[in-house]
């Protein structure tokens, strides 16, 4: 279950993979040549409860990415993949 808590997300850069902390808040990029959309899971402190799911604004150069303002470092978070389920072909796409 995902609380109401809010958390604002932008563009972010797709040049530094992983999450990146700049002082300010954490940048996020994954790599994905055929994902359809990529949402950001952010968990309380704990680690049991979803706070905030968040979709990664941009894609560029295969990169899916997002900046979140004032996120700190050790925040906990999990990526929700959206794409076709076709393991013949490699993908293994599952959100849930």
């Amino acid at each position: 279950m995902t609380t109401n808590r809010v958390f604002e997300i932008r563009s972010g850069y797709s040049h530094t993979l992983g999450a990146n902390y700049d002082g300010e808040g954490v940048n996020f990029a994954i790599f994905s040549a055929h994902a359809e959309r990529v949402e950001l899971c952010l968990y309380d402190p704990s680690g049991e409860h979803e706070i905030a799911r968040l979709e990664l604004p941009e894609y560029t150069d295969e990169i899916w990415h997002g900046y979140v303002p004032n996120l700190q470092p050790g925040a906990l978070y999990g990526y929700r993949v959206y794409g076709p389920y076709d393991p013949e072909n490699g993908h293994r796409f599952n959100p849930q």
